[in-house]
């Protein structure tokens, strides 16, 4: 139509992008006007993170311009920008979720799967992992198990069982019980068995080697006149409840009481006590695990800790405390000594077990209900298990708690230790060792050459912060120790980088950060190629070379 008569209307939208792909992207979530129910922390902040919408009346004047009307009808409401949401997620601790979940899931050929790590004192969640099998060795995220997927806990819910037992003082660790040929049979009930625990045992070992028929027997003989004494201590933890997160989707608990529809005298009771007949999320059992890392304190988890906007603070978030104090000190000694016996004696001994840290914790190996069908093989192929290991670590010292749960693996073993065990410390060993505000102190062994280790030049910061933290001490000098006769067998001799204006410096060998740090101080544009350290430079040290240059490293 012209450029008199016709017009054109900009309409901006924004398009929401994950930086890191795939790396906690179900948590992170989305919504749009296609999706009924909305996803994750965008679905839950979407009202802070959109902003507002502006409104102005303008008119397009000779020369294309557009000038606002001043119209006394119409009020014009000015944009707001939208707020940043600071999440507790760790990138580098959820890389390493994913990753251990995910060969685990295709060593296992599982169904699906789900890890999730969480700080103790805080509650504040680390790494969230869920992933679904889609294909042959392929797995994508699908759904939030971790929140979403409420089922029988299996063996991990026996910490709910003994924690009651030893608070109400109806068993100590040191009761013993028949194993009674690793058979027993509840009175007008099933009958319950243990493939290898068949000996007589204390309650203490019991726990470690994960005994179904220990288990039944304490709960069902201690508590078959009063159930609700067992229930009500249950829900004295609040495990019926959900946990009020962040992020939508959280399922429901089931913990039946004898008021229950499908409560049942002759099996409910017995069965409670080694985690069926009931559901919960892999989150809301790792909340109670987490309790007890915290010295008995329950904290609902949070996946938010704050709302900026514009830089500025405009709202923090704390967990909220759901039950002060689960049990007595007394209690929870015991609860912590039983669950490093799983570790250092029990079922997931030679699994977990680190010579670096301490941990605790429980495996638990489930049949899962076949809808109506109920449990075990009917026909339609193998029976389903859902392996799962819930603690935390350092045991002496709890600064992670953290559950692995792997469901319907089909290839290889099924058990929990040999299926989610080695998830669970895949991801602690990379956690440990890469937290600096743990308490490393792993030993310092010099074979043959007693001296201290010849420092690389590099970023004297970091240096210094690992050289604190192994308790080495750090000797400066102006040039070399070798020229100012610095005695290095108490120390590392540590000198300021020096440059000599235009001259490349010498980075073989150095790792990434360091390379790039010298390069860089010097004045050079680098591209790199590879990952390790560093074997070539483009250009060799000593070498002059104009400042601005490009330098190509190589590492391998």
């Amino acid at each position: 139509m012209g450029k008199y008569k016709g017009g054109l209307i900009v309409v901006q939208k924004n398009k929401r992008v994950l930086p890191f792909h795939s790396l906690a992207a179900r948590t992170i979530g989305y919504k749009n006007e296609n999706v009924k129910n909305p996803v994750g922390l965008e679905g839950a902040y979407a009202n802070y993170i959109n902003g507002e919408n502006g409104k102005r009346l303008m008119q397009r004047i000779a020369g294309g311009i557009w000038v606002p009307v001043n119209n006394q009808d119409e009020e014009e409401v000015s944009a707001k920008d939208g707020a940043d949401i600071i999440s507790t997620i760790d990138v580098n601790f959820q890389d390493v979720a994913q990753t251990a979940l995910k060969d685990q899931l295709i060593k296992s050929n599982a169904d699906h799967g789900c890890v999730v790590l969480m700080e103790v004192a805080t509650g504040e969640i680390r790494a969230v992992a869920n992933f679904t099998k889609v294909g042959e060795g392929e797995y994508q995220e699908k759904l939030n198990y971790a929140i979403s997927d409420a089922a029988d806990p299996g063996s991990t819910f026996k910490l709910a069982s003994y924690m009651t037992a030893f608070d109400q003082h109806k068993i100590d660790t040191n009761t013993v019980v028949s194993g009674n040929g690793g058979k027993y049979k509840i009175p007008k009930g099933p009958m319950i068995t243990d493939v290898e625990h068949n000996y007589d045992m204390t309650a203490k070992k019991a726990f470690e080697e994960s005994s179904n028929v220990a288990a039944a027997r304490f709960i069902y003989e201690h508590y078959i006149n009063n159930p609700r004494e067992f229930t009500d201590k249950l829900y004295s933890y609040h495990l019926n409840e959900r946990l009020g997160l962040q992020i939508p989707g959280e399922a429901s608990p089931l913990i039946k009481n004898p008021s229950s529809r499908s409560w049942n005298n002759n099996y409910t009771l017995p069965e409670m006590a080694y985690g069926y007949e009931m559901r919960m999320t892999p989150l809301q059992m790792l909340t109670f695990y987490n309790s007890v890392a915290n010295n008995g304190k329950m904290i609902a988890p949070i996946f938010v800790k704050e709302i900026r906007h514009l830089g500025n603070t405009v709202e923090k978030f704390q967990a909220r405390v759901i039950n002060p104090k689960v049990c007595s000190d007394a209690t929870l000694g015991k609860m912590k000594a039983l669950l490093e016996g799983v570790v250092t004696e029990g079922t997931a001994k030679n699994v977990i077990k680190s010579k670096y840290y301490t941990t605790a914790g429980k495996t638990g190996t489930a049949q899962l209900a076949n809808g109506k069908l109920g449990y075990g093989n009917h026909g339609a192929g193998a029976t389903t298990y859902q392996a799962s290991f819930c603690g935390y670590f350092p045991a002496d010292h709890p600064k992670y708690s953290m559950i692995v749960v792997i469901n319907h693996p089909t290839q290889g073993a099924y058990l929990a230790a040999l299926v989610a065990g080695p998830v669970f410390k895949a991801i602690a060993d990379k956690v440990y060792t890469s937290d600096l505000d743990m308490n490393v102190s792993l030993p310092m062994n010099l074979v043959g050459n007693t001296q201290m280790p010849k420092p690389k030049i590099g970023d004297r910061k970091a240096a210094q912060q690992v050289y604190n933290k192994l308790g080495i001490k750090p000797l400066y000098a102006s040039n070399t120790a070798a020229t100012t006769g610095v005695d290095t067998s108490s120390g590392i001799a540590l000198e300021d980088i020096k440059y000599r204006k235009g001259y490349v410096p010498a980075v073989t060998g150095m790792g990434l950060s360091d390379a790039l740090y010298a390069l860089g101080n010097a004045g050079y544009k680098v591209t790199v190629r590879g990952s390790g350290t560093v074997t070539t430079q483009s250009v060799t040290g000593g070498s002059y070379m104009p400042k601005g240059s490009k330098i190509l490293i190589e590492l391998q």
